[in-house]
């Protein structure tokens, strides 16, 4: 076998995008994505008989000197139950790495730990942990067993099975999701496939959403480029959705009058149960008290439209994921998440897509309310999809001191980093 480096694009994307473990974070253009993040991708692989048997994105960070690590995000790509030829393509890769001055090449694999139902318990299914044994005999160290967004990728998420009748996937879906479905587009919210115009107001909820939940959020000029690189490719779409603040002030009015007519007609006619008639009047100024806080919502807001929620999704061989996004605060009682979502799982039925994956969830199957996560696992719990637990990172050491010296300082330094932020924020405040 013949290890291989500089894999062009032609070649490369051939064997990647039709790989049966293949991702998109193995892809030629996620490594041209990944250089906005400061990081150097290199394209190597293992050929048999002039054939690539196996190969892996690298993205190299430099450290300090001549020192780098990799990163090799949902790699590698190759048939994971030859073990023999990735025990080859490790040795190969070490002597690489070594050669570039990296301290360690860290994976984490596309690949299930275990099956496991809704609630997180085990099930009959899919078990790899012989192949995590010979990750560990080939001198790979596993970073452990962690049930929340502390690794480079999401440990847990959702997976829907969309290769299937699509009335079977929408049965599937919690019944509190159905629900709100089933009333359709009741507020006439304008639910679109965007582009880059749309980018501005997809950052909006990008940055709501990271603020209230606490998670992480980069610059937009990254999402710009994440966009547009991967859409040239026609591996991503833009999914927006907007309010237009008068059809929704209409709609409020028109029910509210409707209620109001109701009411007045069981007031002034004469039926026959009258206990039946003042429930359906007590259940009618409920509906109308509910509509009035609604409409206090929206009364006051001088914009024409507004958006709601804002999601980019990547597409690649037969899987679609929800990468980035999220929903702004103003009128999350009109559920857009919830249209948004059922509109990116139609999107990618209608396209042929084999599995959509919703990209991250609690390891815990049933978080509680104080944890920030609550809010999106019991969402993407509710769409049906099944609860997937991957093995989890790995660290192949290269230089085994400064392996240890890193592990020791890089702590030390994100701690000072993150109080002088804090206090940074504390003076702002003042």
């Amino acid at each position: 076998m013949e290890f291989v480096t500089n894999i062009n694009e032609k070649e490369y994307e051939k064997f990647v995008s039709k790989h049966k473990k293949s991702h998109f974070m193995q892809s030629y253009y996620w490594g041209e994505v990944m250089k906005y993040k400061n990081f150097t991708p290199h394209y190597v692989g293992l050929k048999d008989d002039g054939k690539l048997v196996a190969t892996a994105l690298l993205l190299e960070k430099k450290m300090f000197k001549k020192l780098s690590y990799f990163y090799c995000p949902r790699g590698y790509i190759l048939d994971y139950s030859n073990l023999e030829l990735l025990e080859v393509f490790t040795n190969e890769l070490k002597k690489y790495a070594k050669s570039k001055h990296a301290i360690y090449i860290k994976i984490d694999p596309d690949i299930k730990r275990h099956t496991l139902d809704p609630e997180g318990n085990v099930i009959e299914g899919e078990e790899n942990s012989s192949l995590m044994n010979k990750l560990s005999s080939l001198g790979y160290k596993h970073k452990g067993f962690n049930t929340e967004f502390v690794n480079e990728q999401p440990r847990f998420t959702f997976r829907l099975n969309l290769d299937r009748d699509f009335d079977t996937i929408y049965a599937g879906m919690h019944a509190t999701t159905r629900k709100i479905l089933n009333k359709g587009n009741q507020y006439n919210l304008d639910v679109y496939k965007g582009d880059i115009n749309d980018i501005k107001d997809f950052y909006i909820t990008m940055e709501e959403t990271a603020e209230r939940e606490n998670l992480a959020c980069n610059p937009i000029k990254y999402y710009e480029m994440f966009y547009l690189i991967l859409n040239d490719h026609n591996m991503s779409d833009l999914f927006v959705v907007k309010a237009n603040i008068s059809k929704l002030k209409e709609y409020y009015k028109s029910k509210i009058d409707e209620l109001d007519k109701n009411i007045k007609d069981l007031e002034t006619k004469e039926f026959g149960n009258k206990q039946k008639t003042e429930n359906k009047i007590k259940e009618y100024n409920n509906e109308k008290e509910k509509l009035n806080k609604d409409y206090e919502l929206v009364k006051d807001i001088k914009e024409k439209e507004v958006v709601l929620s804002s999601i980019i999704t990547v597409k690649y061989n037969d899987k679609v994921w929800t990468i980035h996004g999220g929903n702004t605060t103003l009128l999350r009682n009109l559920n857009s998440n919830y249209l948004l979502y059922f509109t990116i799982i139609k999107d990618a039925y209608d396209n042929g897509y084999k599995v959509i994956d919703f990209f991250g969830t609690s390891g815990n199957p049933n978080p509680p309310k104080d944890n920030p996560i609550y809010g999106i696992h019991n969402f993407k719990k509710r769409l049906g999809g099944e609860y997937t637990e991957f093995i989890g990172e790995y660290d192949l050491i290269i230089n085994k001191f400064m392996y240890r010296l890193y592990n020791i300082v890089v702590p030390i330094r994100r701690k000072i980093v993150k109080a002088k932020l804090k206090k940074k924020v504390n003076n702002e405040k003042k």
